[in-house]
């Protein structure tokens, strides 16, 4: 199980992603599920993924080395892509490639074809994006009115974004808010789990700003723990007993 989430405000992008990959209880491992395609002043873009990690690679390779045009155009890498729309449809081809090369195996084996993509960033001389990419292809845009964007266990953590994230955030705020839906969805979920990478580039700048990975035992991430712990505790004691069930009958 993997959780990412993208979040982009007025200020920037905050991207979140955990490292745990698994096939049981007896087989976890880490692999970075967050990737970066950055030419400093030019192009900063960034990628999270979920899904069968072997779809991940074969798709990430593509995008690397170059994705086959259509009759016979040359291929064409990520990095080359001009706008962040046609890096995004860029993307979506080489999922569907991916698909048709692997489709008989994996139907063979009885395998789900699983793959989505969180895809971000900024191309110099237009606007910071943010889209999800689904395994057919296709994709959907982040918008001012819902400003995040989730793949993988997404349930535990929304909640959070969807109360605490605005597209006028602060930046850093987003991304504090980011490991606190991140924490709750470790806590309910034990296929989520550190490391946590982080990437951080702010609207305008065309490089990270924040490329850190958070590991087991590190004094942030463990205060932010505690302290919503103890937030979410304090308020639960703040919030009035029900009126209802027999003690309210007889007041």
């Amino acid at each position: 199980m993997t959780y990412c989430v993208g979040v982009l405000v007025e200020e920037g992008l905050v991207m979140v992603a955990d490292t745990r990959t698994n096939a049981g209880l007896d087989d976890i491992s880490t692999y970075r599920k967050l990737h970066h395609f950055n030419v400093p002043g030019e192009r900063v873009m960034m990628l999270a993924s979920a899904g069968n990690l072997s779809i991940t690679q074969s798709v990430l390779s593509l995008l690397q080395e170059g994705v086959p045009g259509d009759e016979g155009e040359p291929a064409q890498k990520l990095i080359e892509a001009p706008t962040m729309f046609q890096a995004a449809q860029l993307i979506g081809r080489a999922i569907r490639r991916v698909r048709a090369i692997e489709k008989d195996g994996f139907e063979a084996a009885s395998i789900r074809f699983s793959i989505s993509l969180l895809f971000g960033g900024q191309i110099a001389g237009e606007d910071m994006r943010l889209f999800l990419i689904y395994s057919a292809g296709n994709f959907i845009e982040c918008s001012t009115d819902a400003p995040f964007l989730q793949i993988g266990e997404h349930k535990y953590g929304k909640p959070i974004l969807d109360r605490a994230v605005k597209f006028e955030s602060d930046l850093y705020d987003a991304l504090k808010v980011s490991l606190v839906s991140m924490d709750s969805t470790m806590r309910s979920n034990l296929g989520v789990g550190l490391p946590i990478d982080i990437a951080v580039a702010r609207r305008g700048a065309l490089d990270l700003e924040v490329n850190h990975r958070i590991e087991a035992g590190e004094g942030y991430f463990h205060d932010l723990r505690e302290r919503w712990s103890a937030a979410l505790r304090a308020a639960h004691r703040a919030i009035p007993r029900p009126p209802y069930g027999p003690a309210a009958k007889q007041g």
